[in-house]
């Protein structure tokens, strides 16, 4: 199912099916909302700002128009969640991302977006090897869900020495398939 789908599918409310919906769409899209909304609120808010976002969806799925991205809706609930919670608490409200779901903004030249896009395609190609699966999971979880160390030790089973190395060894894969160079002269050391 893609967003859509499944934004209708919470809209049916038929029990189960909209339930399970809900946790799809949340389990797609929750990590990205978290990065963006890290970038300006402490790890506490950000969690209570995504557990409003998805019962606003939940709520109000009904409404949705499928006209645009269902991301960008994601992200103007989740905005507007935010600025709700800072003005409950009597805070000025903090500037976070505008509607362009893109990390680069509304402003940066779509072909450089595209380049870029393609290239860190391919440098994470550098992870995809069935012997840099602890890499490459120890890079999805600290740097595309933006977790801490500490939980990724706890979630791989692992010293969170070992996945600062882990994480060194990614970051040194992907360097160096970025620059161009092979994959295999920038590996160095052991697993």
């Amino acid at each position: 199912m893609d967003d859509d789908e499944l934004i209708a599918a919470i809209a049916s409310g038929d029990g189960d099916g909209d339930d399970t919906a809900l946790r799809e769409l949340f389990s797609r899209h929750a990590p990205w909302l978290a990065v963006r909304l890290r970038k300006a609120l402490p790890p506490d808010d950000v969690e209570d700002v995504l557990q409003e976002t998805f019962i606003a969806v939940w709520q109000n799925a009904k409404t949705y128009q499928p006209r645009g991205a269902p991301a960008a809706w994601l992200w103007v609930i989740a905005r507007n969640q935010s600025a709700m919670l800072l003005r409950k608490r009597g805070q000025p409200p903090v500037p976070l991302p505008g509607e362009d779901t893109e990390e680069t903004g509304p402003s940066a030249d779509p072909a450089e977006t595209v380049l870029a896009r393609a290239e860190l395609a391919a440098a994470t190609q550098a992870l995809s090897g069935a012997d840099r699966h602890a890499e490459r999971d120890v890079w999805r979880l600290l740097y595309v869900e933006d977790r801490p160390v500490a939980e990724v030790a706890q979630l791989t089973g692992v010293p969170e020495g070992t996945v600062k190395s882990r994480a060194h060894r990614a970051r040194r894969l992907l360097r160096a398939a970025l620059h161009g160079a092979g994959t295999h002269s920038a590996e160095g050391g052991t697993r």
